[in-house]
């Protein structure tokens, strides 16, 4: 059973939201735009806030949902972050997009707030807040993970 979830979240963190949603709205593909990231900081500079807060929330519910199933089938905690650490490297060199991926910031958050709450909680204050402070969404991610 491990096995078999840590590959379906590897391949479902391979999916990019940001790709997707461009290709279907029409929007410049991320990764040969604006910063060149399939991320949601770049997909709201390219696309707009509608586009970032869906690609914001696909990469974070790729991450959540594969921890989820291994928590319900009953794979040890262990286990269920191990299948999490699938899905952000599916995010972080995705299968479908010859392994060009984005930073995997909201995929692990999205695989710690299915682990651990708390953490993810702290983790997201510290994000707003620096990002709110510096505008800067890279920095807001450096200062927020050392405290997830």
């Amino acid at each position: 059973m491990f096995w078999s979830l840590a590959i379906f979240a590897y391949l479902l963190g391979s999916l990019s939201f940001a790709i997707l949603l461009s290709r279907l709205t029409g929007n410049p593909d991320p990764r040969m735009s604006g910063s060149g990231n399939a991320g949601a900081t770049n997909m709201l500079r390219l696309a707009g806030k509608k586009l970032a807060v869906l690609t914001l929330l696909g990469d974070v519910c790729k991450g959540l949902l594969p921890v989820l199933i291994a928590s319900l089938v009953g794979l040890s905690l262990q286990q269920q972050a191990w299948v999490g650490l699938c899905a952000v490297l599916g995010h972080l060199f995705p299968l479908y997009f010859r392994f060009r991926g984005g930073k995997g910031v909201a995929t692990a958050a999205g695989m710690l707030l299915g682990i651990y709450p708390p953490a993810a909680l702290l983790a997201m204050l510290a994000w707003l807040l620096t990002f709110y402070l510096t505008r800067t969404s890279s920095l807001a991610a450096l200062i927020a993970t050392p405290l997830a």
